[in-house]
């Protein structure tokens, strides 16, 4: 890890204007769609496990919340038809988190929602400004990538 003072100044001022920015996103996109069925938190747990199942360990880190919060929203989803817990394969002690076909149907649901919304909003922007936020696309997934797993 890199100390503070060892880091360029110019960095560091990115680096807070671009946390601030992702603090603004994250509140914008909970408020996103208010009349769907999937809170924030169940439509990003549903894409996490949408290529396969995860326990509920490694879905509570990825949510940045604890197993117990984790679990609650397990036990919602799992009531709904959305998940089901089956065991790991690769653990008999463990179970895995799956995602239904009513889960894939309802991310698929909220996420034609949403991106609706959100082109919606990138319509008030400028053309310049659509192409700059399109370059950056880009350098973000890699920054995002260097977080997963």
């Amino acid at each position: 890890m890199t100390s503070t003072s060892a880091l360029d100044p110019r960095l560091l001022h990115i680096a807070q204007e671009f946390r601030e920015s992702l603090r603004l996103g994250v509140y914008m996109f909970r408020r996103l769609d208010p009349e769907g069925e999937l809170t924030a938190a169940q439509l990003s747990l549903l894409s996490m496990i949408s290529d396969g199942g995860l326990r509920v360990g490694d879905i509570a880190k990825n949510l940045g919340i604890k197993v117990p919060s984790a679990t609650e929203q397990i036990i919602k989803l799992e009531r709904s038809g959305l998940v089901l817990r089956q065991p790991d394969v690769n653990d008999s002690r463990a179970v895995q988190v799956v995602i239904t076909k009513a889960g894939r149907a309802a991310v698929e649901s909220a996420n034609q929602r949403r991106n609706a919304m959100v082109a919606g909003l990138l319509q008030e922007l400028s053309s310049d400004e659509v192409e700059q936020l399109a370059a950056a696309l880009p350098i973000i997934s890699k920054l995002n990538s260097s977080f997963q797993n």
